[in-house]
């Protein structure tokens, strides 16, 4: 299992597949900025540009937040030390309704180029039930299926068990979750489980605090250090291996 920054190196070329500006430093932000620390290479994707995750619609149209959150991302990222990133330009809150084998063509493509040891993405529950993770989850999946090379695996992002006693009251009362999410993994079934160490802690909060229009209201409200502790661990299960069906 993956629990040290020392183990993170063995992750190899680490590609990561999300559907918002913001995703990927919740989900792996102190992952990758580890990855980065010890040279290896991350690449970073994402679907859409989240134009409409706000809830002043009226202070953010569409266009707009689109631009504001490019640019959140790119500095996130620049903090993580990332320095490969590729949209893949689809609506937010559409990916759902996307042709699927043309996002899982491009996935495809991207993944032939990376030649990725390590691909990070939502299982298929979507960490909290949206349509677009899901779908992501879908496209990474088959592109993985179709055109990972050999040896490489996929990690799902999830929740460790262990942190419902801590933070299942917080998760209920800020309304990220739908009923019966966030759906926790137990320690044995982990493949990842970082516990991230001050100094990382505190880069991943300084990334999410760059997308300031999904953060800066919850960070004043959590407070910094509650906010740090909340993301400070990251999770991954190993994706199942598909039984193949002996009546083929």
């Amino acid at each position: 299992m993956t629990e040290s920054e020392s183990d993170v190196a063995e992750l190899g070329t680490i590609l990561g597949v999300w559907a918002h500006p913001d995703d990927e430093a919740y989900l792996s932000g102190g992952l990758m900025a580890m990855a980065r620390d010890h040279g290896s290479r991350v690449v970073c994707v994402t679907a859409t540009r989240g134009e409409l995750g706000t809830p002043h619609p009226e202070e953010w149209p569409p266009d707009r937040l689109a631009a504001a959150r490019a640019g959140e991302l790119a500095r996130c990222l620049e903090i993580l030390g990332v320095d490969e990133h590729h949209w893949l330009g689809y609506r937010d809150g559409g990916c759902a309704a996307a042709p699927a084998p043309a996002a899982v063509a491009r996935l495809c493509d991207v993944i032939e180029r990376v030649r990725p040891d390590t691909v990070l993405t939502f299982g298929p529950d979507g960490i909290t039930g949206h349509p677009d993770h899901q779908a992501v989850s879908a496209w990474t999946t088959a592109a993985f299926e179709s055109s990972a090379p050999p040896g490489a695996r996929l990690l799902y992002a999830t929740f460790a068990e262990r942190r419902t006693s801590s933070w299942g009251a917080l998760n209920d009362s800020l309304g990220i979750f739908p009923p019966g999410y966030p759906i926790m993994t137990p320690g044995h079934r982990l493949a990842v489980d970082l516990v991230l160490d001050a100094r990382t802690a505190a880069r991943k909060v300084r990334a999410l605090a760059a997308q300031e229009t999904q953060t800066r209201e919850l960070i004043a409200v959590m407070g910094v250090g509650r906010f740090t502790a909340w993301v400070g661990d990251e999770s991954f299960a190993e994706r199942p291996v598909p039984v193949p069906d002996p009546r083929r």
